[in-house]
């Protein structure tokens, strides 16, 4: 028996699943402090199944707080940035092509000291004990609690910043310490960048993990927090509170999770839409789809796993624009978002919107009808034709083959979606489509990835697999899973003509379902209530 919850910029939505079956959901306003929206959520579905606290087996959240947080430029700590790439890593310092009103806050000290590697794997300079060590009591006599070390080609050997870590961890205790290799993949300056951002999260990250255990407690719930991470995998409250940056695109991961577990579909597009925008990603083998570029978090370039996902500017609460002077119509991107049920025309506002337009039209049925104004009939089905050329054109750009695909529609507002929506071959619309995020949380899994390059002339292309596979089922054991259900689900291997010998880049997943924390057989459920 497990609960789901994620926390959306207008709404946080929650599940109880059990037996591999919803049997409760809710949707509840996000709230200010979120924590509080959180326990109000899953306070509503344990009443509506009729289930004690005590039975729940593993609580899963997706959350926004750190997204919000580095869009506002609010509650982030200053951070101490070392480098280990001197002499050759200096030409571009950290932090290079940043919003400068985010670098301003986050800056704290730089340090540029000698060590990394070349990407055969061979030192560039050996590491200066001393230097990093003087760097490190310096952030401590600044008063700054967060470092940030990142080393060139760490990836491929970690040992330098493991050493500068355990360095660190003796001249100044009370550090929050990031290292790159946990962060990012090959690029030194976009996984730098993606580094400095979780340090920037550290005191965030710790005060939000402590808050949702809290929050747990206080209904009652013992069971284990897990956080989603933007794979569509989870990891622990802790692990999440030393890594935040990878949980940051963890909402339309949630939902094209929930969204292939509720439909059985694998591979086809999933277009999540909410109050503001509508999220299009593509779904392999029951994934997300991963970028493959440098992802701009906060206008800061990182190469973190994040889902490949094209965001565009049409939701349930999206503004309608009438020109005053002519017929022309323009449709958001600004939308009404939270204030939807008391801005919108079908609610007794003064705002027109995508849902007052789908709600005349018969596509949806909720608010008050007669207050929404009477508009042209060309007028409307303008704006009709407007928005699916919108959401055809978004399929289009994401797909990577000819021809149409399975579309399946989730989020509050996928009433926007046509069934005959141009570029699908069929539209599939499951139950619980509005909280199929909340659903992807509670049904995700244990996950580890690893990144490396390896050369076949030194080590057997077999042998170099097998060690890759066997490392990475362990840390997905590690984590929680059980050895049965360990499985790796993606590899990715590319040859790098410019290096010598037969080398090749290598990237593997393995994920793996949690053990159940409790016999959960003599829970006696109500029937549930419900709204899909």
């Amino acid at each position: 028996m497990r609960i789901g919850v994620d926390v959306g910029g207008t709404n946080t939505d929650a599940v109880l699943i059990a037996g591999g079956r919803v049997v409760a959901s809710t949707k509840q306003p996000t709230s200010v402090d979120v924590s509080s929206g959180v326990t109000a959520a899953i306070g509503a579905i344990l009443a509506d199944a009729g289930v004690l606290a005590g039975n729940v087996g593993a609580v899963m959240i997706g959350t926004t707080h750190f997204t919000n947080a580095l869009v506002e430029r609010d509650r982030l700590d200053r951070v101490g940035i070392i480098r280990l790439a001197s002499p050759s890593g200096e030409a571009l310092p950290p932090m290079t092509g940043w919003p400068e009103a985010l670098a301003t806050r986050i800056a704290g000290a730089t340090f540029l000291l000698p060590g990394g590697y070349e990407v055969d794997g061979r030192e560039i300079s050996p590491l200066d004990e001393a230097a990093v060590r003087a760097a490190a009591r310096d952030c401590r006599e600044q008063g700054i609690g967060s470092i940030a070390v990142s080393c060139a080609f760490a990836p491929i050997n970690a040992a330098m910043e493991e050493w500068a870590a355990a360095i660190i961890a003796d001249a100044h205790p009370d550090a929050h310490v990031s290292l790159s290799h946990n962060v990012g993949r090959l690029g030194l300056i976009e996984r730098e960048n993606g580094t400095i951002l979780n340090a920037a999260l550290a005191s965030l990250a710790q005060h939000v993990m402590t808050s949702l255990e809290r929050a747990l407690a206080a209904l009652g719930i013992t069971a284990p927090l897990y956080i989603s991470q933007n794979d569509g995998t989870l990891i622990s409250a802790a692990e999440a509170a030393r890594y935040p940056v990878l949980t940051i695109g963890s909402g339309p991961t949630n939902s094209m999770r929930g969204a292939a577990f509720l439909t059985g579909v694998d591979n086809g597009i999933v277009m999540d839409v909410g109050g503001t925008t509508c999220d299009i990603g593509v779904l392999a083998n029951g994934y997300p789809r991963e970028s493959s570029i440098a992802v701009d978090i906060g206008g800061v370039r990182t190469n973190f796993r994040m889902p490949d996902i094209l965001a565009i500017g049409l939701g349930g609460g999206t503004r309608i624009h009438l020109s005053d002077t002519d017929d022309s119509v323009t449709i958001g991107p600004d939308s009404v978002g939270f204030r939807l049920t008391q801005d919108a025309c079908l609610f007794g506002g003064s705002t027109l919107t995508t849902s007052d337009i789908a709600v005349a039209a018969g596509k949806a049925h909720f608010g008050d009808p007669d207050k929404i104004p009477a508009l042209a009939p060309s007028l409307s089905v303008a704006i009709l034709t407007r928005m699916a050329d919108m959401l055809a054109d978004g399929i289009d750009r994401m797909k990577t083959q000819s021809g149409d695909v399975t579309i399946i529609a989730v989020g509050g507002g996928h009433f926007l979606i046509d069934d005959d929506l141009k570029g699908a071959a069929n539209v599939v619309r499951p139950d619980y489509a509005s909280v199929a995020n909340a659903v992807g949380a509670a049904i995700a899994q244990v996950g580890a990835q690893t990144d490396r390059i390896i050369d076949y002339d030194a080590q057997p292309r077999a042998a170099a697999l097998e060690e890759m596979r066997e490392t990475l089922l362990a840390r997905v054991v590690a984590a929680g899973a059980t050895r049965e259900t360990a499985e790796i689900v993606d590899m990715d291997e590319v040859f790098l003509s410019y290096l010598p010998g037969r080398s090749a880049q290598l990237r593997m997943k393995a994920v793996g379902s949690l053990a159940d924390a409790a016999s959960l057989t003599s829970a006696t459920l109500a029937e549930p209530r419900h709204v899909p």
